[in-house]
């Protein structure tokens, strides 16, 4: 009999003598929960085919699918750490044949039914036991469930997008979140560059979406915006919380071997080192690349794309979001940024009463929401002076376009169980009248905005970060500014470079009384319209000169006004000025970029 009808034929004794195990082990389940089921993955590629191990002979391997299939792998072919796994498995079916076979037996089989844990499961496992998500499988998708609450403080840091406030999502069920168990190469990858600027494009391993660093206008870095956390991230429309960069402190719960996330395509997202801590090289414009250990897989890196910058693999795109994923539950229509506030604290009471400390100017404001047992949220919104506005909201359920642009799609599918502190799914979609349009903003007059009024500024790159030029790092020039679309009735435009420190508002350059005949300012323009005070007391640009490490971002306002506006010379700060133009502001438009002071 020639080797291979040999092999073939201890296959058939393979699998029943592996039924024969798995029967003789007390609480043993096969099917999609099998614990016998790894990933064996493809080291050039990076694609998986999940399956219990059977044999190992002559280069190849035998892997029992979740069907029930018998597929042979070369094992030349397979990543470095499938091939010291089956090196190890095999070692061990050898030892049992030699201890359980007669020693006269001319047969001797090379099987193994020892319990293995799916390899996209031992990234969750650790939240799993921490209670904060549930998971499961079935032949071709693992299912996360979550109600998307990390467990480390929120919101503290942002500057840009304050008036949202994290709440429970309900996703669990059949609007669980799913990763493909067999991710499989795409013939026409995509960038998260162009495609997909609504919902999630990965998910981490506590169970909060990642969704694009770039937000839905296509071309806004949420991080260099100052949008988002101390822990890169922020909440969507629907109040739902989920990060915008690689959540890297995971490690310190997964460990630094481990991935960190899967992308929605089914690739594990790792750290910014590979899982032995040695450099990662050759990364593609998606920041993943093939190894011998691991196939393909993607890494956290500190600029953008700062995780998968797209799909290498297959993916559905329907109206720019990867098809299907879970819905969001909000309670309450979104609000606008607060222009000049500042979350500094947050903090949470057995996980159903929070409060965020809102630092506006000098006054310190607060958001207290308390989660009902009905589903319903009661909102106190406190001002500086102490006094309170109530809401509460019931309920309601999100369908497509929930998250104001960062959009959840269709169902993922399981069962029904939910999370901890997922709001009940059995009340009555509801909601009680919305609160003033912006909650932490005061009685006085709403900024205004228009869609044709445009800024845009040539000392700002690609980036979003200025030339060193027009700092203290440079010739400290004041950088050329262009404008157009002043709505009908300006009489005057205005001009203001300015920046929220973690104690106060600080100017950097205040131009105002520019008359409507001229569209720009040149550099280190310093004749044009009437130039006030910066925080120096000093009439001019002063140029940025930032301390402490980091970037830090800035911005600049330009106001359309009804009037030229009277304040007085050498009163004429930042302050001043905003009060004088409280009720002829027609339009404005703020132009944000980053500046890290030069090591």
């Amino acid at each position: 009999m020639n080797h291979q009808k040999v092999f073939e034929s201890l296959i058939g004794i393979a699998l029943l003598f592996t039924g024969a195990v798995s029967q003789a082990h007390e609480g043993h389940e096969h099917g999609p929960t099998d614990p016998s089921v790894r990933a064996f993955t493809f080291a050039d590629t990076g694609a998986h085919i999940h399956g219990a191990y059977m044999a190992s002979r002559d280069g190849k391997v035998q892997v029992r699918r979740t069907d029930g299939t018998v597929v042979s792998l070369e094992i030349e072919k397979l990543t470095v750490l499938d091939k010291k796994w089956i090196e190890k498995k095999a070692a061990q079916v050898k030892e049992i044949n030699e201890n359980t076979m007669p020693s006269n037996s001319s047969i001797k089989l090379v099987v193994a039914n020892v319990p293995s844990r799916p390899a996209i499961a031992e990234t969750f496992e650790p939240f799993a036991k921490l209670k904060a998500i549930q998971y499961r499988q079935d032949d071709k998708f693992f299912y996360v469930e979550s109600n998307s609450m990390p467990d480390h403080r929120m919101m503290v840091g942002i500057t840009a997008w304050q008036q949202q406030v994290p709440i429970p999502q309900p996703y669990f069920g059949d609007n669980a979140w799913r990763i493909p168990l067999e991710p499989v190469v795409a013939k026409n990858p995509m960038s998260a560059k162009s495609h997909f600027f609504r919902g999630a494009i990965a998910l981490a391993a506590n169970g909060v979406p990642i969704f694009n660093p770039i937000k839905n206008d296509g071309r806004t870095d949420t991080l260099l915006a100052g949008e988002l956390d101390e822990f890169g991230g922020h909440c969507g429309r629907g109040d739902d919380y989920h990060y915008h960069i690689a959540p890297t402190h995971l490690q310190q719960i997964v460990g630094k071997d481990k991935p960190i996330a899967y992308a929605l395509d089914g690739y594990p997202i790792y750290g910014y080192t590979e899982p032995d801590g040695s450099e990662v090289r050759g990364l593609d414009v998606f920041n993943g690349h093939s190894t011998p250990e691991l196939g393909y897989h993607y890494h956290a890196t500190k600029s953008y794309p700062y995780l998968n910058g797209g799909f290498h693999g297959e993916v559905k795109e329907v109206d720019g979001q990867v098809d299907p994923q879970p819905r969001a539950g909000g309670v309450r229509e979104a609000l606008p940024p607060l222009r000049g506030a500042k979350i500094t604290g947050f903090e949470s009471k057995d996980n159903k009463s929070f409060s965020l400390k809102v630092e506006v100017g000098r006054e310190t404001r607060y958001v207290n929401y308390l989660l009902n047992e009905n589903g319903s949220v009661k909102f106190d919104f406190v001002d500086g002076n102490g006094r309170v506005k109530s809401e509460t909201y019931s309920p309601r359920q999100r369908g497509p376009g929930a998250g104001g642009g960062e959009r959840r799609g269709g169902p993922g599918g399981g069962n029904d169980r939910p999370p901890r502190n997922a709001p009940p799914r059995n009340e009555p979609p509801r909601r009680e009248p919305p609160p003033p349009r912006n909650a932490l903003q005061k009685d006085t007059t709403s900024p205004k905005s228009s869609t044709g009024f445009i800024l845009s500024s040539t000392a700002i790159g690609s980036d979003g970060r200025i030339s060193s030029e027009f700092t203290c790092d440079g010739k400290s020039a004041s950088p050329p500014i262009t404008w157009k679309g002043a709505p009908i009735g300006t009489k005057s435009v205005a001009i203001s470079l300015w920046h929220t420190a973690p104690d106060q508002e600080k100017s950097y350059w205040l131009v105002y009384n520019i008359p409507t005949t001229v569209d720009h300012l040149d550099k280190n323009d310093k004749t044009t319209g009437t130039v006030g005070l910066n925080d120096r007391k000093k009439s001019g640009y002063d140029p940025m000169c930032s301390k402490g490490p980091g970037p830090k971002t800035y911005h600049i306002t330009l106001y359309a006004l009804s009037t030229e506006v009277k304040i007085a010379k050498g009163s004429d700060n930042r302050a001043a000025f905003l009060k004088a133009i409280k009720d002829v502001t027609l339009a404005e438009t703020t132009l944000d970029f980053v500046y890290e002071r030069a090591k």
